[in-house]
């Protein structure tokens, strides 16, 4: 239930406050009474009321003052106000609109006439407080409907970073909170898969420069498309290099086995590739090489320039045996053999001197799939 409106009603003269408080108390609003100025303002802003009925001559502070106080606050300078006085009505009304009255009565008091000029100024006080309710809320939704947009462009932004790394379909997960960020360092046991070209750098010295970029482009694009496809993690590229990690930021069943079938897929996709080339008079050839291990992964880099990446073991020995592979070969160590034997035929190659390590790694080759 609504409470009654609360009128103040300020006059010199006890007479005068009961009357006019009696018959607004008859009429349902709440009155509240004062005997000057001073008291008026005080109680005004103790407890602020929807209207006053203010009178025009009382002792140290008129009727007058007391209203440009109000107006001079920007708390109560929409205040509703009738001036009352027993003066003249043609020289006080202009007064009384120049201190910023809203409406003027002449004593004595007609009482229907009263009542309907309160039931017109409390109308337009409560619309004037729904107005400024609706502008007070529309604020707020401004404010929240900036914070969401700025939420967005942020998550625009970072999604947008994320998918340079990762499969478009990933990128939305992480960012949508269903997998944690891949960006904080943690350590876990990845397959990783490190390509690049052979004859590239002999061809790079002997073509033009839009030549190179359109192999690049044409041979980035193709990888990139099969990466994505096995659900690989672009953790960088290099020129013609690139290095694809498999069961991080999520874990997988089958990494090591992703991987081997990701690299037969590009090897297949880049004897059409290196076809065409050819014709063009482009000698070039491309070796993988597959690992698996322990890698502490996440950001690395400096404010304004940050990366994803991986630092092991196991991604030094993918690039090493991915540099020995000669074209169209895909190099794996002996510990991913048991992992792919039963779907892959693989040859020996040797043992292999590796830059960096101190022993010789056994390396094989992965012909393709059986069957």
């Amino acid at each position: 239930m609504n409470a009654p409106p609360k009128i103040l009603v300020v006059d010199d003269t006890p007479r005068n406050v009961k009357l006019l408080a009696d018959l607004l108390t008859v009429k349902g609003y709440a009155v509240m009474t004062a005997e000057s100025g001073k008291e008026a303002l005080t109680k005004i802003a103790t407890e602020l009321p929807d209207l006053v009925l203010l009178d025009v001559v009382m002792p140290e502070m008129s009727g007058y003052e007391v209203c440009q106080a109000l107006r001079a606050n920007s708390l109560t300078a929409m205040l509703p106000v009738i001036m009352v006085t027993a003066l003249d009505p043609s020289v006080e009304r202009v007064k009384g609109i120049e201190a910023g009255a809203d409406d003027f009565l002449a004593k004595p008091i007609n009482q229907a006439e009263l009542l309907a000029r309160v039931k017109s100024l409390l109308r337009v006080k409560e619309l004037h407080d729904m107005v400024q309710a609706q502008a007070a809320e529309l604020v707020g939704w401004n404010k929240n409907l900036e914070q969401r947009v700025q939420e967005q462009v942020e998550q625009m932004e970072r999604l947008g970073r994320l998918k340079r790394f990762f499969s478009p379909q990933l990128a939305e997960l992480i960012v949508a909170g269903g997998a944690d960020d891949p960006l904080k360092t943690h350590r876990r046991d990845i397959t990783v898969a490190f390509l690049d070209l052979r004859g590239f750098t002999a061809f790079a010295e002997s073509a033009e420069p839009e030549e190179v970029m359109g192999v690049l482009r044409e041979y980035h694009a193709a990888m990139g498309q099969i990466i994505m496809e096995h659900e690989g993690t672009l953790e960088c590229f290099i020129g013609d290099g690139m290095m694809v990690i498999f069961n991080d930021p999520l874990p997988v069943a089958d990494p090591q086995e992703r991987a081997v079938r990701m690299a037969l897929a590009m090897r297949g996709r880049f004897a059409q590739l290196s076809g065409a080339w050819r014709k063009l008079g482009y000698d070039i050839g491309m070796g993988i090489g597959i690992a698996q291990g322990y890698a502490t992964i996440g950001e690395i880099g400096f404010e304004g320039r940050k990366d994803y990446g991986s630092i092991g073991t196991v991604c030094n020995l993918a690039s090493r045996l991915c540099g020995e592979a000669k074209p169209g070969q895909i190099l794996i160590p002996q510990r991913l053999l048991a992992s792919i034997e039963d779907f892959a035929e693989f040859e020996a190659i040797g043992e292999l001197s590796l830059k960096g390590f101190q022993r010789a790694v056994a390396a094989f080759n992965i012909v393709g799939l059986k069957g």
